[in-house]
């Protein structure tokens, strides 16, 4: 498991469901050679630098934290059971730190959160205080055929409007 990227006040903690097999092996959040999270941070300029898994670290320095749903196993959406995501703790996260926004990275993560058989991607009538919720299509390789970076820039353009 990797450790939360988290301060208080950052503009967006992007949530993914759980740390892959291959980024737990490496230490590094988003480590797949073919995830797009990287690239569509900098695409749609939430980065104005094209940083790295090995370099996730540097976000906070843009106001981005980094944490998962599942904080106690590894592996991909499929091998996660619903015992294993710990909604409770990461409320408690959001309610600590209270970020601007939590983009969830996937539906998967969004799902168990709002306890939804289907979410919509953007914005989530749900807060926490003034933390405002964002569904976002999964940046994984696996979950090609429902990639849109359209609402990535959504995300990005609300951001950098607040």
């Amino acid at each position: 498991m990797l450790p939360d990227l988290l301060k208080k006040n950052l503009r967006v903690v992007i949530c993914g469901t759980g740390v892959s097999n291959y980024s737990a092996k490496v230490g590094s959040y988003y480590a797949g050679a073919g995830n797009k999270f990287w690239q569509v941070l900098y695409d749609v300029g939430l980065t104005p630098v094209k940083l790295s898994s090995k370099d996730y670290q540097r976000l906070l320095e843009y106001g981005i934290g980094l944490t998962d749903l599942v904080k106690n196993k590894v592996g991909t959406d499929r091998s996660f059971s619903r015992c294993d995501f710990d909604v409770e703790e990461f409320e408690k996260k959001i309610q600590k730190y209270k970020p601007k926004v939590v983009c969830f990275n996937g539906k998967k993560a969004a799902k168990v959160y709002f306890n939804e058989k289907d979410v919509k991607y953007g914005f989530q009538k749900k807060q926490i205080g003034c933390t405002r919720f964002f569904v976002a299509p999964s940046t994984s390789n696996t979950a090609n055929r429902w990639w849109d970076p359209k609402w990535w820039q959504k995300l990005s353009d609300f951001i950098k409007n607040e």
